[in-house]
């Protein structure tokens, strides 16, 4: 049996306003074609269909359309609700696709799923766990709040939640199991929206020790493997969203595992969404141009580092952001002679003055309005009187 694992689908981000619906209907029909091409026998969809529990009409349109697409020759389809994925939203059209061979997991359940090859006729299990927090449970799993405690009761519960499923798991059926959930070890980006408190909801892998064959994982958007029994692998993103993912390769894990076998995994890359990229331009503005005119990063998102003497007036950062839609970010850096002077005189200058220097060094040169700088002022005086009462009381 083949199995095509996917996963943090993210369907209506946007990156600092701009929309990435384009690239995810792009993703769409690379999918699709990747699972006809290969031969996919069943598509796992390790959580996070949608970016928020609210998304807008056009992400939950693109998702029912890849839904359709994908088992359109009578393919299975899993999907579980993540945690940026309200769970009755991703469940609810259930009643209407449940007889094509579609299952939609909102919230975590007792029962195990099965679902069967047409092509092999191989016959599958699998565990699957939606995102698994108390609410979402309905548990409270420790009184105390210690994160340790919490730790070690949470990764237990989930290993309680994954064992019961695994008690299905028959020896001539391909056994699999899937969630979305953190496993110790996995290495984090910016654009995942955390799911522990401080490092709380943390599993331990040997908490997804049932006897699967491979264990599809959701919610870190980097590609990667994670040690424990079996093969247990995050799929990633298929776009990247955020900058600190800014040279990853997005993929999907097509999965060959027939019963009482190892699984074998291979990372089928993507082309599809436009890359984002990091600028560090020590040559300053003229190095940024030519940049520009030899169409370097053409279609790619840029976050834009740039080393100045002086800082950038209103009107160059508006003809550098048209010259290039695809800027995102100008941070402007300055040498440390220039810092050090702020340094030395920053104490004979009064709070207000600092500020409106320290705003135009932020924002390449743009100059705060009286009403900023009051609500500053008054953020310092609050918090002043705040460090006073704490300081009587020590």
């Amino acid at each position: 049996m083949r199995i095509l694992h996917t996963g943090d689908w993210h369907f209506g981000k946007t990156l600092e306003g701009r929309s990435r619906l384009k690239e995810q209907e792009q993703f769409v029909d690379e999918l699709v074609r990747l699972a006809d091409e290969e031969k996919a026998d069943a598509i796992l969809m390790a959580g996070d269909v949608y970016d928020s529990v609210n998304p807008p009409a056009a992400a939950e349109q693109l998702f029912y359309d890849a839904v359709a697409r994908l088992t359109s020759g009578g393919r299975p389809l899993v999907v579980i609700a993540g945690n940026h994925d309200q769970p009755e939203r991703v469940a609810s059209v259930s009643p209407l696709v449940n007889g094509r061979g579609i299952t939609l997991v909102g919230l975590p359940t007792s029962d195990i799923i099965t679902i069967h090859a047409q092509r092999t006729g191989e016959i599958a299990k699998i565990a699957a766990l939606p995102y698994p927090s108390e609410s979402r449970l309905n548990e409270l799993f420790t009184e105390d709040g210690e994160e340790q405690g919490m730790r070690l009761a949470y990764s237990e519960r989930v290993g309680q939640l994954m064992r019961h499923l695994g008690n299905s798991f028959q020896p001539d059926t391909v056994n699999l199991s899937m969630g979305h959930i953190y496993v110790l070890g996995g290495l984090e980006s910016d654009s995942e929206r955390p799911i522990q408190v401080g490092g709380a909801y943390t599993v331990d892998p040997s908490a997804l020790s049932i006897g699967a064959q491979y264990t599809a994982l959701g919610h870190l958007h980097r590609p990667q493997h994670v040690k424990g029994e079996g093969m247990i692998r995050y799929s990633g993103s298929p776009l990247s969203y955020s900058f600190s993912e800014a040279g990853q390769t997005k993929s999907v894990v097509m999965v060959d595992v027939a019963p009482g076998q190892p699984a074998i995994a291979n990372e089928v890359y993507l082309s599809s969404g436009r890359p984002l990229v990091r600028w560090k331009a020590r040559g300053g503005l003229a190095e940024v141009y030519r940049w520009l005119e030899e169409e370097r990063d053409k279609t790619a998102y840029i976050d834009l580092e740039i080393s100045l003497e002086e800082a950038m007036s209103i009107a160059e950062i508006q003809k550098l952001r048209k010259s290039r839609e695809g800027i995102i970010h100008i941070r402007p850096v300055y040498p440390e002679t220039i810092t050090s002077e702020m340094n030395e005189v920053r104490s004979e200058l009064p709070v207000h003055e600092v500020f409106r220097r320290f705003y135009q060094r932020q924002t390449g040169g743009a100059v705060p309005d009286d009403q900023l700088v009051k609500l500053f002022l008054e953020l310092v005086n609050e918090d002043d009187g705040h460090a006073g009462e704490g300081s009587d009381s020590e």
